[in-house]
């Protein structure tokens, strides 16, 4: 038995893990096990990835088929991101849609349906997946895309890693000039001018906003708006970035020794970093070019930064709601946040386009604004996430289950009222929890 936890630290639970880098023991393992959940590298949020048993597809790692004629990949489920990128950028490839982080595996990316800052123009990754692998319930492997299993390869995708093991992937990759970003920063002095910049600047490929979520009054939502292009070889500017346009990230990193004091991170530190950060961009905007890791990856660069939070871990929180309920909306939820006095240390908000025909019904993305939020777990904390929930919900909109940790079923059945046509054998704390499996 071990102890184990996904990247919010919470729950922390003891669980029996099974590994193996083979087919046939994993298929073994199915059959003989009763109810277990497949995991990755542990870094979505809350418990989708959580059991008493568990199988690591950490060691089906290997890079399968790159061709660089056709702008395809395939490799099995364990693959890192970070791995990947090391592979792909130096031939003139980058990722069709990533995440905040790259630590995460290519299976996960599939059972999670990851988004990333070019959703509003490119969708989630469901919408470049060509074929993956799958084993079923039954130890049975089988092969399913858009016209093979067609109605398991949909519900795998954002399927939470319900409908079986997922064991490899064949995914459309997106071909690059070079590994630099032309960035563009943009300050919102509060919520309506930030959603007047995304309406302006919708044809960007990529667009985040970090919001700062402890002011009200007439600064509600002051912002960062960061916009990104890939840059071609002609607008590279410096001799290193021209002699060396494809150069993948570094694998240097500082490292969070210890777990902070807990209530280390309260209104008041949260006030103060926010403060630094609006006030660094001194100019309206700015443009710059940037390297892809900083640009998509800031975090990465801290390894254990959830240990921030203190051993009792955070809560991570992102919804999303329609466009037409969203000034409203996201002014409401701010006001809450800005009052109870919790504090959120990052706060993102994105645009997302329509969802497609190709993501499972318990897929998060719709289309609408989507707002990332991280509370330390405290007393108080699953009150108001619940407040927050029924705000949602009033505004149409709903919550993302890889960042998941405390949903009622209830709530959920509001959310998702599809549901979801699970297999017993693939069950997680999270499924349990929302009585996905009745």
């Amino acid at each position: 038995m071990a102890k184990l936890s996904s990247w919010g630290n919470y729950p922390l639970i003891e669980a029996k893990e099974f590994y193996t880098h083979e087919f046939e023991p994993l298929s073994d393992y199915i059959q003989s096990t009763e109810t277990f959940i497949p995991r990755g590298n542990g870094r979505s949020y809350g418990d989708s990835a959580l059991n008493g048993k568990v199988a690591s597809m950490l060691g089906f790692n290997r890079i399968l088929n790159f061709d660089v004629v056709r702008g395809e990949l395939t490799a099995e489920a364990g693959v890192l991101f970070s791995d990947l990128l090391e592979v792909l950028v130096p031939k003139g490839f980058f990722l069709p849609v990533t995440p905040g982080t790259k630590f995460i595996t290519l299976g996960g990316a599939i059972a999670s349906n990851v988004h990333g800052k070019n959703h509003h123009k490119e969708g989630a990754f469901s919408n470049f997946v060509l074929e993956l692998g799958l084993m079923t319930a039954q130890g049975q492997y089988i092969i399913c895309s858009p016209t093979n299993h067609s109605d398991i390869f949909r519900q795998t995708i954002g399927g939470m890693g319900l409908t079986g093991v997922i064991l490899w992937v064949r995914f459309r990759l997106k071909k690059i000039q070079s590994s630099y970003i032309k960035q563009v920063n943009h300050k919102a002095k509060n919520l309506g001018e930030l959603l007047s910049l995304f309406e302006s600047c919708n044809s960007s490929t990529y667009s985040v906003a970090w919001i700062d979520c402890q002011k009200g009054g007439k600064d509600l939502g002051r912002s960062i708006l960061i916009l990104g292009e890939h840059a071609d070889l002609d607008e590279l500017e410096t001799t290193d970035q021209r002699n060396f346009p494809l150069k993948s990230h570094s694998n240097k990193h500082v490292s969070v020794p210890f777990h902070f004091p807990s209530g280390m991170l309260n209104r008041w530190t949260v006030s103060i970093f926010n403060h630094l950060y609006f006030h660094k961009e001194f100019q309206s905007s700015r443009s710059f070019l940037a390297h892809y890791d900083p640009f998509f990856y800031p975090l990465d660069k801290i390894l254990h930064w959830n240990r921030i939070y203190g051993k009792k871990g955070f809560l991570q929180y992102q919804f999303v709601i329609p466009f037409e309920a969203g000034a409203e909306g996201l002014e409401l939820i701010l006001q809450k946040i800005s009052a109870s006095g919790f504090a959120s240390f990052l706060a993102v908000l994105k645009t997302f386009g329509p969802s497609t025909s190709l993501e499972s019904d318990i897929s998060f993305p719709q289309k609408g604004y989507t707002l990332a939020l991280d509370f330390p777990v405290s007393s108080g904390i699953f009150e108001l996430l619940d407040e927050l929930d029924q705000l949602v919900l009033n505004f149409g909109g709903r919550v993302y289950l890889t960042k998941d940790a405390r949903m009622s079923p209830e709530t959920f059945q509001k959310m998702y009222p599809l549901g979801f046509p699970t297999q017993p054998k693939f069950s997680s704390l999270q499924s349990q929890r929302l009585k996905l499996h009745i």
